[in-house]
């Protein structure tokens, strides 16, 4: 193999795939700022999210308490009452979700069709966070801190008009409701529940309040783990003003504009809000992993009550385009190194769809993968083709090569026009073993994209021990054949290379098996299958085609030296 392909292919490797990590490792990034632990939820505006928390206690109304209906009852001055709020439940067929009283804010949200892994036992995907006593989400803040602890923090009444949603009742209200007359305070929460959707329509009724109103998604709500390495964006994200954003601030950011959601987003799963009128999003970061959004909502009239969605669901990519609020665009199949690149995202969607139009036909994504592979393979074959000949030529005219080096080391100005004329008399073109792998390079950083952050991978099963493409290989027996096909491929390939530099680069399969293990199945798979067609490919090419027609004859070349 030419060195420069092999200086070439080591280079965009170690750019890929340890930029950041080198940078992090050199201290040239910079550390995010240690966070206080969170404040009591006593004291609900001491938090960094300026929002109480679902456990938050609060006085509800003299002589008032709620029943599981509800509805309020009188009691006597020296009855207990609640301080924790009530619990009520709402079931669909995509999700159970769980509401307090107290704040009328979300506790839990399962989703029934994601499990944490592939046991059939393991408990459902969990997108509230926890643990921590940050604010929940859908929680109510405002510019006044004691009216935040009053409506955010209050125990509202409950009502409900359905027990489960499904195809015969698709539609469901849960409206919360916290009223104080004596200081004419009146807030309404009415969600808007269907069957066989992650969308909730929300409307909040209100009289009695002044200022924007914050409505806060939470801390990592929609996040189930923060993992780290090439799994895409993390954290906060929104549109505004027809522009994504993804970002992290040090304490807080705000962004105006033409705001059409915020939200937070995990590898596969997402959460966010969807405001229906002119709004704000605040973004802060609560600690290390741990962020919070929302959006702030200026207060106009009574009579115009603020109207926005919720959705907390998988990213699944053709549940998000159906909502034409450009939410697809959260599946970052445009991710590299920093940021998107648009080569990649548009060639990353062809091939996303034409995986998933092989998987309905083979319905085992392993397959699917190594059919795609063969299928890339058979569309680069006339520049691989062209790779191989120019290595073969190179490797042909190599005596030449060091005799014009030898002679004249001792002048860089003089061997470069020497090189150039050997090049030119034998028509070799120095760089085409390295110009059809640069072409290639985008649609291998799209593969990666495609198999690290589709959720159709997650959880899917190859053959035998691999039942989850989207994780490592268990017990690395992909990985460390590949770094086989690896050594047979370099082996096989025409090289330039002297003995020395040659033994030097064995070194690579063995450094690329470690840095595979960690790697999806899914993305093992596809590299396994690459260099299995590419040996095969070259093996095909040495046999029948340069067998009786070497491309430069050494003849040539010595001929050229008399």
């Amino acid at each position: 193999m030419d060195k420069r392909i092999i200086v070439f292919l080591v280079l965009s490797l170690v750019i890929i795939f340890g930029y950041e990590y080198a940078l992090k490792e050199l201290g040239l990034l910079p550390e995010p700022p240690k966070i206080s632990e969170p404040a009591s939820a006593a004291d609900p505006t001491a938090l960094s999210s300026n929002f109480p928390p679902a456990s938050a206690p609060s006085k509800p109304l003299p002589g008032q308490t709620v029943s599981e209906q509800g509805d309020a009852e009188k009691v006597l001055p020296h009855e207990p009452v609640n301080t924790v709020g009530e619990t009520v439940e709402v079931d669909t067929n995509l999700y159970r979700a769980k509401f307090s009283s107290r704040g009328a804010v979300l506790t839990s949200w399962e989703l029934k069709r994601y499990r944490t892994s592939t046991d059939a036992n393991s408990p459902s995907v969990q997108l509230v966070r926890q643990e921590g006593k940050f604010a929940g989400p859908l929680s109510i803040g405002l510019d006044d801190s004691g009216l935040t602890k009053e409506v955010g923090g209050g125990n509202y009444r409950i009502k409900k008009d359905f027990t489960t949603l499904d195809q015969a009742n698709p539609t469901g209200h849960l409206t919360f409701t916290y009223e104080n007359p004596s200081a004419g305070v009146l807030m309404e929460k009415q969600l808007t529940f269907h069957a066989d959707s992650y969308l909730v329509d929300v409307a909040l009724k209100y009289s009695g309040l002044a200022g924007p109103m914050q409505i806060g998604l939470g801390t990592n709500f929609g996040i189930d783990e923060w993992g780290d390495g090439f799994i895409g964006s993390i954290g906060p994200v929104s549109q505004v003003d027809g522009k994504k954003i993804v970002d992290l601030p040090d304490s807080e950011a705000e962004h105006k504009g033409a705001v059409h959601w915020a939200g937070l987003q995990g590898k596969h799963f997402l959460s966010v809000l969807i405001p229906k009128e002119g709004a704000t999003v605040f973004v802060r970061k609560e600690g290390e992993k741990l962020a919070s959004t929302g959006v702030r909502i200026p207060i106009t009239s009574p009579e115009a009550p603020i109207e926005f969605q919720l959705y907390a669901g998988p990213k699944e990519y053709d549940t998000l385009q159906a909502l034409q609020i450009g939410l697809e665009d959260t599946i970052d199949f445009g991710w590299f190194i920093y940021g998107s690149w648009d080569i990649v995202k548009g060639i990353a969607k062809p091939i996303f769809y034409v995986l998933r139009w092989i998987n309905e036909y083979t319905g085992n994504y392993g397959a699917t993968i190594i059919l795609l592979t063969i299928a890339i393979k058979l569309l680069f074959v006339p520049l691989q083709y062209k790779s191989y000949k120019s290595m073969k030529q190179m490797a042909g005219i190599q005596p030449k090569v060091q005799e014009v080096q030898e002679k004249f080391k001792e002048d860089r100005e003089r061997l470069n026009k020497e090189l150039i004329k050997v090049y030119r008399d034998h028509k070799v073109n120095p760089v085409g073993g390295c110009l059809p792998m640069v072409l290639q390079m985008p649609v291998f950083i799209a593969l990666f994209n495609i198999l690290n952050v589709a959720i159709d991978l997650r959880q899917a099963p190859l053959w035998l021990w691999i039942t989850d493409l989207s994780l490592q290989d268990p017990y690395y027996v992909l990985p460390v054949i590949m770094g086989a096909t690896m050594m047979i491929q370099q082996k096989i390939t025409p090289t330039t290379m002297d003995p020395a530099q040659a033994k030097m680069m064995l070194l690579l399969p063995v450094l690329m098996t470690f840095l595979f293990i960690n790697f999806p199945a899914g993305l093992v798979l596809y590299w396994l299958t690459n260099n299995t067609l590419t040996i095969g490919q070259q093996l095909v090419t040495d046999r029948f085609i340069f067998k009786h027609r070497p491309p430069v004859p050494v003849v040539a070349v010595q001929a050229g030296k008399k």
